[in-house]
């Protein structure tokens, strides 16, 4: 798409209500700004959340996206038009009090572009089939890896960030508590990483073979876990747990799976109060630890990644829709039912 042709896209107004905006003048790239035309979105939990919720920042609404380049700002020098790109976030700005302070792996400037709260950020997010954003938004994508690929970069950088904080020791006995997308990525960055045994719990059968078709034998259903984990750690439990699931309600029975001394990640995020025994956790002298986002290196990794065939998010892509079908697929992706795994938007279709 030019910047000379009109734009589309999808916001959300109400919880559960969207509309679709036909804007007829061409989009402008700010002087260090760019315009991305989409090539796909995918849809996450977040957004299926921020339909229901209408809680989103805008630019949140329609994260994973990828594209194409066909205008750039004049302080611009980091992509040219015509490259393909994802929306990630900016190096450490060297300039926030995260930065100043040492804590450049806690960059604030890319903590709130990754959250979609700078004073730059976009007024929609990638549903749509052209979206105006910062430079430092953008990051290049490798020729190696497919249209499709890259538009699955995102929630593979979210879960690599993930597995690099958790800094699991060679040989760890692992569990992987959820299979959707982010399950099913996190459980090959953690056998990339080194990890000696990697247990999958999931509920859903179509999940479940999912991880099955990835090469992971261990695939058990949520009431076997205990029960295979004990088995193959004498009794210990994990060295590792990975939460992915994000349901509130799991995080103590989670932390009582791990071992005295293991290592409790928490990826998936729950929208609601959680209870736990910190008495448990202490006693037991258990490692938790918070991941949330990414920063900009963490894309290099998940790319080079994906190049390699170390990292197959390809089959993950279950199913493509265009704009109109946006809102019924939301619906689906709540209801539990739905088979998908993760689904991309084309604008154009």
């Amino acid at each position: 798409m030019s910047v000379l042709e009109a734009q589309r896209y999808v916001r959300v107004v109400a919880p559960q209500q969207a509309e679709t905006v036909d804007e007829a003048h061409a989009p402008e790239p700010a002087e260090d700004g760019v315009i991305v035309d989409i090539r796909y979105c995918g849809i996450c939990a977040t957004d299926t959340h921020g339909y229901s919720s209408a809680a989103l920042p805008p630019a949140v609404f329609g994260h994973e996206w990828t594209g194409t380049v066909s205008a750039i700002g004049k302080d611009v020098t980091t992509v040219a038009v015509g490259q393909r790109v994802v929306g990630g976030v900016g190096p450490a700005c060297g300039r926030c009090p995260q930065c100043t302070a040492g804590h450049a792996a806690h960059c604030d400037l890319a903590f709130a572009e990754a959250n979609g709260i700078t004073d730059d950020a976009p007024v929609h997010g990638g549903f749509g089939t052209t979206l105006t954003v910062s430079a430092r938004r953008v990051v290049a994508v490798p020729d190696a890896l497919t249209d499709e690929e890259a538009a699955l970069v995102e929630p593979a950088t979210v879960t690599f960030h993930a597995v690099k904080r958790t800094a699991m020791t060679l040989g760890s006995t692992v569990v992987v508590q959820g299979a959707g997308p982010i399950g099913l990525l996190t459980a090959q960055l953690a056998r990339n990483a080194g990890a000696g045994r990697v247990i999958v719990s999931e509920p859903s059968p179509h999940r479940r073979e999912q991880a099955t078709r990835l090469g992971f034998t261990d695939v058990v259903e949520p009431a076997d876990l205990d029960r295979v984990l004990r088995g193959a750690t004498n009794g210990l439990g994990a060295d590792v747990l990975f939460e992915c699931t994000g349901v509130a309600s799991l995080l103590q029975p989670s932390a009582q799976l791990v071992r005295r001394g293991g290592v409790l990640s928490l990826l998936g995020y729950p929208g609601t109060d959680s209870q736990v025994s910190y008495g448990d956790w202490q006693s037991r002298e258990l490692t938790v630890i918070g991941s949330l986002a990414y920063s900009h290196e963490d894309f290099v990794g998940s790319m080079t990644a994906i190049a390699e065939k170390r990292l197959d998010v390809a089959s993950l892509h279950t199913g493509t829709i265009g704009l109109g079908e946006l809102t019924d697929m939301f619906v689906e992706l709540d209801s539990g039912q739905s088979t998908h795994a993760k689904v991309l938007v084309d604008p154009r279709r």
